[in-house]
């Protein structure tokens, strides 16, 4: 089971986690990234901070695969 967009649908992929006796991914679309990554450049926001508790929520949620434009970048800030 695939769920997209991963953050406007944590309830669903909780609820598909509960439901399903299968892996759940989520997919961390384009428009989500560039939130992010747009009020990092700003000066907004943390970016690692935020996108990191963006990962971990999709997790906590329940998803089992997390597919994300963040993923180099959060391999590398989970081996800091």
């Amino acid at each position: 089971v695939m769920v997209k967009p991963a953050i406007l649908y944590l309830d669903i992929i909780k609820e598909a986690s509960m439901t399903f006796n299968m892996p759940i991914a989520a997919y961390n679309v384009s428009g989500e990234y560039a939130m992010i990554k747009n009020a990092g450049e700003n000066g907004l926001i943390d970016e690692k901070r935020a996108a990191l508790e963006m990962l971990i929520s999709i997790k906590r949620a329940g998803a089992k695969l997390i597919i994300t434009y963040y993923a180099l970048e959060a391999s590398k800030w989970i081996k800091e």
